[in-house]
């Protein structure tokens, strides 16, 4: 097992860490000792930064991280130049040229600690933003809220849900992002509190009795019964109901898209039409289009 480190609690590295370029990799450092000692530091050099390639041959990306590798090099002797944050771009032209998002220069020797780092800025935004886009183009216009962060590491959700915000989410989950970079943190309510409570009908009491007014009611229906039911019993207990999560698990998920028109019939038949459908838990790309087809909001 790896030795256990002294005064860290998590492994995240600092922002002076980063600075000091104690993230580069290490031969950047022994690169830079050979070129001081050869009196070749002082070279200046131009670097293009390209994608390359995309994953999965996807035609465009989003460019993203920008803002971070800006203030990475604040005050260093190298020249920037780069494509505007959430800029589309495609890997390569039409004639197979790589499309540089971004351009450095400036005497190598004062840059060079700052390849890795500037390179997973920007790779690890700009692959989240791009995700994100895509899955905001299949939306169709629905709501899309940024809800990944607890698959994530907890020292990377800043970035997580600023790139997906960028990439046109319409809101985040945390209020660390909220409180960092102004978007609206939202939530419904987790399956624990069904649980806690005692059942679906005590949490939707719960919620409709001690929920700060301003944050819409959001019921997720599926913890103990099947989606239909609870979500019967949330127009009931919640009489400002603003929409039901779905939130099925694989056991029971079954055909998602016939679920979502289940439910929505029957809130219609209950005249609710206008108590919206959310989905959660493993929609993406493949599953998108149906479930809008199918009728969600978001």
């Amino acid at each position: 097992m790896p030795r256990a480190p002294t005064g860290r609690d998590f492994y995240v590295a600092t922002s002076e860490e980063i600075r000091d370029g104690r993230t580069t990799d290490v031969y950047f450092l022994r690169t830079l000792d050979i070129l001081k000692k050869a009196g070749k530091d002082r070279t200046r050099v131009v670097a293009e930064v390209t994608a390359g390639t995309l994953p999965n041959g996807w035609p465009w990306g989003i460019l993203c991280g920008v803002e971070e590798a800006v203030h990475l090099l604040a005050g260093k002797a190298v020249s920037l130049w780069s494509l505007p944050e959430g800029s589309l771009f495609p890997a390569r032209t039409a004639r197979g040229i790589p499309v540089p998002v971004m351009i450095l220069e400036g005497a190598y020797g004062d840059w060079a600690v700052y390849e890795t780092p500037v390179l997973g800025l920007i790779c690890q935004a700009s692959g989240i933003a791009t995700k994100a886009s895509r899955i905001r183009k299949l939306a169709a216009g629905k709501q899309l809220l940024s809800f990944g962060v607890r698959r994530m590491h907890p020292g990377i959700a800043p970035l997580i849900e600023r790139s997906a915000y960028v990439a046109g989410a319409d809101a985040i989950t945390t209020p660390l992002g909220a409180e960092l970079f102004g978007a609206p943190a939202v939530g419904t309510m987790p399956h624990a509190l069904v649980i806690v409570m005692g059942g679906p009908r005590e949490a939707f009491a719960a919620v409709h009795k001690f929920l700060e007014e301003k944050v819409p009611r959001i019921a997720l229906v599926d913890t103990y019964y099947d989606e239909k039911t609870e979500a019967l019993l949330a127009v009931e207990a919640i009489p400002d109901l603003t929409g039901v999560r779905l939130d099925t698990p694989a056991s029971r998920r079954g055909n998602f898209p016939a679920i979502v028109r289940e439910v929505r019939w029957e809130l219609d038949l209950r005249g609710h039409k206008d108590v919206q459908i959310f989905v959660s838990g493993s929609v993406d790309e493949k599953t998108i289009p149906a479930l809008v087809e199918a009728g969600v909001d978001g």
